[in-house]
């Protein structure tokens, strides 16, 4: 049963599997889309969309209180250690999606890897 799960293993140590979220992460702010598998996609999806969301919430901070965006800049560089994907993800990505109330990303089915017939998935960005 899966009761109170909370994400997928995916057969990794947890350094392992928070290192690859991240690099997923990151390798979306940089290209926009990636290609990688079902299950991979579907936990960097949550992962992705927590950081977009702090963005927002730097890009919408008022500009007489500096502190406050540099709070949520921290967060997000903590977040993903690449200091360029998070200027990034605040000043270009972020603001597209400032009416948008989640759902940041897309994933689509892409047939099946070729060596151990894995489903593949195109993550991307809306």
């Amino acid at each position: 049963m899966r009761h109170r799960v909370d994400h997928r293993k995916l057969n990794v140590t947890s350094k392992h599997r928070l290192a690859m979220l991240r690099n997923l992460a990151v390798s979306l702010i940089e290209h926009g889309r990636i290609t990688t598998t079902v299950p991979k996609a579907k936990e960097a999806r949550r992962f992705a969309e927590k950081v977009i969301t702090i963005a927002k919430r730097a890009a919408a901070a008022p500009a007489d209180k500096p502190e406050i965006k540099l709070r949520y800049q921290r967060q997000i560089a903590s977040q993903l250690n690449n200091r360029f994907a998070a200027e990034k993800l605040i000043s270009e990505i972020a603001p597209k999606y400032a009416t948008r109330a989640g759902g940041y990303t897309r994933i689509l089915k892409a047939g099946y890897r070729l060596g151990d017939r894995s489903p593949k998935a195109i993550f991307e960005l809306v």
